[in-house]
């Protein structure tokens, strides 16, 4: 049996993509029917020997829940991985745009084809847990008046044809998923390019732009910042940082100066910089 790695959705969702696109080789999947339930089954080392948990799309943006659930877990982040999405609308055989009254997918792929969406106002938009799982559920029920939102992958699992094809919002669409283990990543510390981290500014005027200055004179590349409320505090925020170097010197150094100049600061991950598939 190969690693346990927690998905989530069923398979056939994007999810499962990007797992067998990281590890490229013989896997276990565990669905899962939340992100929540991804993320702590995960945790538990009797049960899965990590996950894979999306973060931020092209169009959609970032997934705020998620970074919390990393956050509070004792998971590292060990890799990444950006995958191209290529959203279907998908029927049972024989099914026509005009016979389609409902439509089921994760809200967030429903959010990334909205423009095509809204060209069809009659149909009724359905969130369900996950886009293969609404592929499956039409199979499964040979529902003549439901279409589902998924991958190439969900219609060759479940035998359905894809009426429209390359629906997102654009034809260049992406989810960045980031790798999660109990345990740090196995690559050569050579190859570690990239770190997320979590950090709570001192609450003083100019603090964010005085250690954003600094990251940058320790040649840093910052590629991504997100905010997020701290839980328990009006209106405070924490900020997950995404930056990326030339050597693990370089990236040593930011830390010892975001120890300086942080309240609170936590390493999620240092791990190699993903590729686009």
């Amino acid at each position: 049996m190969g690693k346990r790695i927690t998905i989530q959705g069923k398979e056939g969702s994007f999810h499962h993509v990007a797992a067998n696109q990281f590890f490229q080789q013989d896997l276990t999947v565990i669905p899962c029917s939340s992100f929540r339930e991804l993320v702590k089954t995960a945790d538990d080392p009797e049960k899965a020997d990590g996950g894979v948990i999306a973060i931020e799309n092209s169009i959609a943006g970032s997934i705020l829940p998620n970074y919390g659930l990393v956050l509070n877990s004792d998971l590292s982040i060990i890799g990444e991985i950006y995958l191209s999405i290529r959203m279907n609308l998908l029927v049972n055989p024989g099914v026509k745009l005009e016979d389609i009254k409902e439509v089921h997918s994760h809200p967030i792929a429903l959010l990334q084809c909205m423009v095509f969406l809204e060209q069809h106002p009659h149909w009724k938009l359905v969130e369900t847990e996950d886009t293969a799982f609404s592929a499956r559920h039409i199979h499964e029920h040979k529902l003549r008046h439901t279409a589902a939102i998924a991958g190439k992958k969900a219609a060759d699992l479940f035998n359905l044809d894809i009426a429209e094809a390359d629906i997102q919002t654009g034809k260049k669409s992406f989810t960045r998923f980031l790798i999660l283990s109990k345990e740090n990543g196995s690559v050569s510390r050579n190859l570690l390019n990239k770190a997320s981290v979590y950090f709570q500014t001192k609450h003083t005027q100019g603090s964010l732009v005085a250690i954003l200055i600094r990251l940058a004179s320790c040649g840093i590349n910052l590629t991504k910042l997100q905010s997020v409320p701290i839980p328990g505090t009006e209106w405070q925020y924490g900020f997950h940082a995404d930056m990326e170097f030339s050597s693990s010197d370089q990236f040593k150094e930011a830390e010892r100066e975001l120890k300086k100049m942080t309240e609170v600061l936590r390493v999620l991950g240092v791990y190699p910089r993903g590729i686009t598939i």
